[in-house]
């Protein structure tokens, strides 16, 4: 009886296997890049990729997280003119490659294969594109980075338009029952990049915190929203359900938001110091059933005084301050990749009854770009206070719902000397 050697169709399955494993690809499109030390350096749209990169001093850098080592290939899939050359260098890690293309007849896409890169460990890796061309030469205007190899296969990158950091959020546990007149609460940067809005004392109706809106512009923002449903547009609110300002602070500018949810915004220029300790309060005051006056006051490092930032008449409320809590924003993508951190600290809520309660435990929750997109988020405590940090592609995660308690501090604001109210 003649024998048959059947490993070969035992073998098959894994080989092909093996081939399908080296052909897959990750397609990194090259709308989720940052460009580099400018985050204006070049033109990044969903629809055209990376444009008008014309500045040599600029580069154009992906960042992911791999969870295998080894090998990965990596090509950048570009635009040129016919005829035109371009001279491009890739670095990862410690490995620096570089490669020169020239745009086709017929077709204006063509593709930069830099070879192999090696990842050595399991961490976020920076993709490093850098133009060798002189000036007024055309760079190529990008499409996307493609990734294959062994290190590729669970490999993370934020894959959408979508660049800003996640938004991560401190969710403060009270008494049930508690009628809650006023928030308190305490917040220190720790990093400041610009488009950062570090909220400090979050309620139902409303926010109130500290922002950075540029290298030279700083503010603080107090705003509460409107009733109704309106999302987009003030003007569609009808003015039963519009709240009104009452009064606002010296120097304090007043106006509409929208796109958001729609309501009273008010903000104060002021250069609030990074790694300096900023306070915030604001406290309710129903004045019937249906109307209830919300006020924002911060406490000025300069004269030592509590000074009122505005106060707003809302409509279809008539009662307290509901579910304090906290947040970090970054409004702007095109400064995601870097890392935002604050500490809030000392929170307490005083009640109708005039008693304060500390608040010492916190849980974390972050926005919808935090569930896959961007995994670099985190809450914890440190130096005795709740911390919150976003962006930097940095390794490890708080799981969403996870919560910390703090130490007490015992010490309730009760040096606040806040004016009275005049409604």
């Amino acid at each position: 009886m003649k024998t048959h050697d059947l490993s070969r169709f035992f073998l098959l399955p894994l080989a092909l296997g093996c081939l399908l494993l080296e052909a897959a690809e990750l397609r990194v499109p090259a709308f989720t890049a940052y460009t580099l030390p400018d985050p204006e350096g070049a033109r990044i749209s969903e629809r055209t990729g990376v444009t008008r990169w014309t500045n040599s001093a600029v580069t154009v850098n992906w960042y992911g997280r791999f969870t295998n080592t080894g090998d990965v290939s990596a090509r950048v899939v570009l635009r040129l003119p016919e005829g035109a050359p371009s001279r491009l260098q890739l670095t990862v890690g410690e490995e620096v490659r570089e490669v020169r293309v020239t745009g086709l007849g017929g077709t204006s896409r063509v593709t930069a294969d830099f070879g192999a890169f090696s990842i050595a460990r399991t961490s976020y890796q920076r993709f490093k594109l850098a133009s060798l061309n002189p000036p007024g030469t055309p760079f190529g205007d990008l499409e996307a980075l493609l990734l294959s190899g062994p290190a590729v296969e669970g490999a993370h990158f934020n894959l959408k338009e979508r660049r800003n950091a996640a938004s991560v959020h401190l969710t403060y546990p009270v008494p049930a029952g508690a009628n809650i007149a006023a928030f308190y609460c305490e917040v220190t940067a720790v990093e400041d990049p610009s488009a950062t809005f570090y909220m400090a004392c979050g309620w139902h109706r409303g926010y109130f915190g500290m922002q950075v809106n540029s290298p030279s512009e700083r503010r603080i923002i107090f705003s509460v929203w409107d009733s109704g449903n309106e999302a987009v547009d003030r003007n569609k609110v009808a003015d039963e359900n519009r709240v009104k300002l009452l009064g606002k602070g010296d120097g304090v500018f007043s106006g509409d938001f929208g796109n958001e949810g729609t309501g009273g915004h008010s903000h104060l220029k002021y250069p609030w110091k990074t790694g300096e300790k900023q306070r915030f309060l604001v406290t309710a005051q129903p004045t019937n059933q249906t109307f209830t006056v919300f006020s924002g006051y911060y406490f000025h490092p300069d004269s030592r005084r509590w000074m009122l930032i505005s106060s707003w008449l809302a409509p279809k409320e008539g009662g307290w301050l509901k579910r304090p809590h906290s947040f970090s924003e970054n409004f702007w993508g095109s400064s995601g990749h870097l890392v935002r951190k604050a500490r809030y600290g000392n929170q307490w809520i005083r009640t109708d009854a005039g008693e304060w309660i500390e608040l010492v435990t916190a849980s974390f929750s972050h926005d919808p770009t935090g569930r896959e997109d961007r995994l670099d988020r985190f809450m914890g405590v440190e130096q005795g206070e709740f911390f919150l940090s976003h962006g930097g592609f940095v390794e490890g995660f708080t799981a969403y719902g996870e919560q910390f308690t703090r130490p007490a501090t015992g010490k309730a604001p009760a040096d606040l000397e806040l004016p009275a109210n005049r409604w």
